[in-house]
């Protein structure tokens, strides 16, 4: 028994001295010009990369003998590993091949090829992660959002001032949205598993009273997607009312209690077409993973909503209405501020409205529109007795309309101002019953608010101790009228069909546009892992 307790602390002094020669030799590898050489040949087309290496003596990252950079490789080799969980496309880190060659590296050459290759799969998976996998306007150029995206040394400089956990950790959005779309994937992927929540619906209207083999068909199909507890009866009764408003509320419908047509159209979306919603909210959260502002508006396009936001709580919300779903009408997505509000307003008409809408008609008959005035060059207002609408076309039409303030201005009587190239912008509407449908995609492009003088009040707030007598005062001019707002505020347009809502309950909304779509198969062909859904 001696002699075995002997042989083995000599093979373990022995192994403390193989330990200590190799990591003498990986010290001496990455300090060698060879090593370096590798080094430059694999980065060769990342200059920013090159740039940090230099700065900084071309000290290695992740081989060597150095502790701390072993800490970061193995830390990153299991961050790779959770690369699904945030719909990541897995294949492009190459972790398995990454992992094998880090491992099997011996040699200066070895050991800087694989140090350049982890650098840039750790750029890609970091940028992936925090500022998403698409460029949104290559999938669609009416996504005008501008990504925060961070350079290669920040990336790498930040990586080193603080522990893998905490870098790692930090890289995908923090917010409440991301954390609940996260959870929500997961619970949806347990479903499908499982073999998804398919059920035969009915095909005829039902109301509270029912009573049959449609019911029951209702309430099972409620049951599987969690709005009700299990039972069998037959008849519509309470609880199967308040589910169909639950149900009817989270996805964008009319609240009445009476399972139409919609109703059944949402409840027959499968998890695997939710799923894909998620997966591109997630996408998208990443694309916005930066400061909103402590005071800022989110007007999200398929809810048909504006709100107001104070240090995460919300306190104003309002129905709108949004661009119509044809070409040049869709309302962008992008992020401005709102600096001033005007009361009274002219509508100067847009040019592509006035050429292609409204002359053709003028053609056919002078006096149509006739409450648009008609302004020549000088912006002077010119009698259309005096001009022959026939004699020009979309080309050589040398006027413009407008409509001077009054209550039927298109604009209403007060519009919210984020001067942009869009011009895109939050305004009232004489054409207030639009308010009362459930889809609301109507305008050219800017957004109808239902309730614009509360939304001007709350606006207002935080620099007089009486909004309404201010805003009043505007509007009593009855002229156009500025009014600035001392603190400018974040607004950002955006387009979620699957978020969380102020409880932390996640929603459903119909992809209008058609862009979650375009997106969720722009990140199928990235290399996601999900099933690909219809849009």
């Amino acid at each position: 028994m001696a002699n075995y307790r002997v042989i083995f602390r000599v093979f373990r002094v022995l192994a403390c001295i193989f330990t200590l020669f190799s990591a003498s030799a990986s010290i001496a590898n990455v300090n060698s010009v060879e090593f370096r050489f590798s080094l430059l040949s694999v980065l060769a087309k990342n200059a920013e990369a090159i740039e940090f290496y230099a700065e900084n003596e071309f000290k290695p990252i992740w081989v060597g003998g150095d502790r701390y950079a072993r800490e970061r490789a193995s830390y990153f080799f299991k961050e790779l590993k959770n690369t699904s969980k945030h719909a990541l496309p897995t294949r492009r880190y190459d972790p398995d091949y990454l992992k094998n060659q880090f491992r099997k590296a011996r040699t200066a050459t070895e050991l800087g090829s694989i140090e350049a290759l982890i650098t840039l799969k750790f750029l890609n998976y970091s940028s992936n992660l925090q500022t998403g996998i698409l460029k949104p306007a290559s999938v669609d150029k009416e996504i005008v959002r501008k990504v925060p995206y961070r350079s290669p040394a920040a990336y790498l400089k930040t990586l080193l001032s603080v522990s893998p956990q905490e870098f790692f950790g930090g890289l995908h959005p923090q917010s409440k949205q991301y954390t609940v779309l996260l959870s929500e994937k997961k619970r949806l992927e347990k479903i499908i598993s499982q073999g998804g929540w398919y059920s035969e619906l009915p095909t005829e209207l039902l109301r509270p009273g029912d009573m049959g083999e449609s019911v029951v068909l209702l309430r099972n199909a409620l049951i599987k997607r969690g709005y009700l507890k299990s039972n069998s009866s037959e008849v519509y009764d309470g609880d199967l009312r308040r589910a169909v408003q639950l149900f009817q509320l989270r996805h964008g419908l009319a609240p009445d209690g009476i399972a139409g047509p919609a109703t059944f159209s949402e409840i027959g979306k499968s998890a695997e077409e939710r799923l894909a919603s998620v997966i591109v909210a997630l996408e998208r959260e990443r694309w916005t993973n930066f400061d909103l502002g402590s005071r800022h508006v989110v007007v999200n396009l398929p809810d048909f909503s504006t709100k107001l936001f104070e240090d995460g709580a919300l306190i104003f919300e309002t129905r709108n209405v949004i661009g119509t779903p044809v070409d040049e009408q869709r309302t962008p997505e992008f992020s401005d501020i709102i600096e001033h509000i005007i009361t009274n307003p002219t509508w100067n008409v847009p040019k592509s409205i006035t050429l292609k809408e409204y002359l053709p008609e003028m053609q056919e008959d002078p006096l149509a529109h006739d409450y648009l005035e008609l302004v020549d060059l000088d912006r002077e207002i010119v009698p259309r007795f005096l001009v022959d609408f026939n004699e020009y076309d979309e080309e050589t039409f040398p006027y413009d309309l407008k409509q001077m303030p009054s209550i039927t201005n298109a604009l209403g009587l007060v519009k919210f101002m984020f001067p942009n190239q869009y011009s895109i912008y939050l305004h009232d509407t004489p054409s207030k019953p639009l308010f009362d449908l459930e889809v609301r995609a109507f305008s050219h492009g800017c957004i109808r608010l239902q309730k614009p003088f509360e939304f001007a009040y709350e606006l207002l707030k935080p620099q007089t101790s009486d909004p309404e007598a201010q805003f009043q005062e505007a509007m009593d001019t009855g002229e156009e009228t500025v009014v600035y707002l001392r603190k400018p505020v974040q607004v950002h347009l955006i387009y979620r069909t699957a978020f969380v809502d102020e409880l932390g309950v996640i929603n459903y909304r119909r992809d209008i546009y058609g862009r979650d779509a375009a997106i969720y198969e722009a990140l199928i062909e990235a290399g996601i892992q999900a099933r690909p859904v219809s849009g």
